[in-house]
């Protein structure tokens, strides 16, 4: 796997899962992204049946739901770091496997869905883990793609919020190679893939005080705050006020969107 120009790479520099409370923080995260992932996963049709492969699967509340609600046949749960599904690996219908999705040949099979959500924005050779995760997608099958979207710019009001996400993003890309920024290539990547049709959307879910999102991305700022510094945009007053910001009845801010993209493999029939 390609490190990032700071040398690091998500897990290791930044977001370390061995760290106290890293499984809590990727479930703030789950709790504010999960039913609108689960919504569209069913209305794309997983359910009885379907194999399905849950790429970057963290603590596995989207494995299971898949299983719990949609019904599927089975999931194979993979990730980097699979200490937080450890727990789930004799679930029936669930398997896990610890492994680089950038590497050769990781998985083998095929899959009526393959899910990534929050994975691809942090690695390098965007086309090619495409194309990749496109090719393990059965005839008929669907390709489900999630990762952020940064909804500050240049005429964004200034807030204690705004200023530390946009430390958080260029901080980010220079310790572990984290990069936004081509996200919404995603609907012309996957149809030089080969999917069609391909369709998307954006979900921005609510900052609220004390909400699971508004949690998360405070955690997320206290684990990225060394290079959140390296930036020289922010300091540590600043980091602090972004926190009590986001804790407050003052707080007004878009948070980052999760933008979701799919597309399709022809059936064999069509694909001759």
């Amino acid at each position: 796997m390609s490190t990032a120009p700071g040398g690091g790479r998500y897990g290791e520099a930044v977001f370390r899962p061995e760290q106290a409370g890293e499984g809590e923080r990727i479930d703030f995260g789950a709790l504010a992204y999960d039913d609108i992932t689960m919504a569209r996963l069913r209305t794309l049709g997983a359910g009885p049946g379907w194999r399905c492969l849950d790429v970057g699967a963290g603590t596995g509340t989207v494995s299971r739901r898949l299983l719990d609600e949609a019904g599927v046949e089975s999931v194979l749960a993979v990730d980097r770091d699979v200490r937080f599904l450890a727990g789930q690996a004799r679930r029936p219908g669930l398997d896990v496997l610890e492994a680089d999705i950038t590497g050769p040949d990781v998985v083998s099979g095929r899959f009526r869905l393959v899910h990534a959500r929050f994975v691809l924005m942090h690695l390098p050779e965007h086309e090619r883990l495409v194309s990749t995760l496109a090719g393990l997608v059965e005839p008929g099958g669907v390709l489900v793609l999630s990762d952020a979207v940064d909804l500050t710019s240049d005429r964004t009001p200034g807030t204690p919020y705004t200023a530390v996400m946009r430390a958080m993003w260029q901080g980010l890309r220079a310790a572990i190679g984290t990069d936004v920024s081509w996200v919404p290539s995603y609907p012309q990547l996957l149809r030089a893939a080969g999917l069609g049709p391909v369709a998307a959307e954006i979900h921005v879910p609510p900052l609220e005080p004390g909400s699971p999102l508004s949690r998360f991305w405070a955690d997320t700022w206290q684990r990225g705050r060394a290079a959140m510094l390296d930036t020289g945009l922010v300091d540590d007053a600043a980091v602090d006020a972004a926190i009590r910001y986001l804790a407050s009845e003052e707080c007004a801010a878009l948070s980052a969107g999760m933008l979701t993209v799919w597309g399709r493999k022809a059936p064999e029939e069509t694909a001759r």
